[in-house]
């Protein structure tokens, strides 16, 4: 495999894992305000590619984040309890949007890397055609 093709493999691995983050974060913030939701986030891992090839971005297991869900106080709720709280979500909208900040950055400089090594393996063929 040509070093060309194995920054294009690298980057558009890392290019499927960040869209899946974006993925997760764009679910998490249209569940926000849905009572018992639980945020999800996803990890990524370095695997090595087949017969020594370059090391790949793959996501690993979908987490539901642990943390406490909010309570919330609305005794007109259909999941009220007796006191008239219920449980909420554990979604912070500035998390997920500085995630989904971060994913779109992650997601452009591995679109820019994928553009760059085809330009000079394009660049490449143009000389070894003259």
């Amino acid at each position: 495999m040509s070093e060309f093709s194995k920054s294009l493999s690298v980057s558009s691995s890392a290019l499927a894992a960040q869209a899946t983050r974006l993925r997760h974060v764009s679910e998490n913030i249209s569940h926000s305000d849905t009572p018992g939701y639980r945020r999800k986030t996803v990890s990524f891992e370095a695997v090595r590619g087949v017969r020594g090839g370059a090391e790949q971005v793959r996501v690993g297991r979908v987490q539901l984040d642990q943390s406490n869900l909010t309570r919330m106080y609305d005794p007109a709720h259909p999941l009220a309890d007796e006191t008239g709280h219920y449980a909420g979500s554990n979604v912070d909208l500035m998390i997920e949007i500085a995630d989904a900040r971060e994913a779109q950055r992650s997601y452009e400089a591995n679109l820019k890397m994928f553009d760059q090594a085809r330009q000079m393996s394009s660049a490449l063929l143009d000389l070894l055609r003259k």
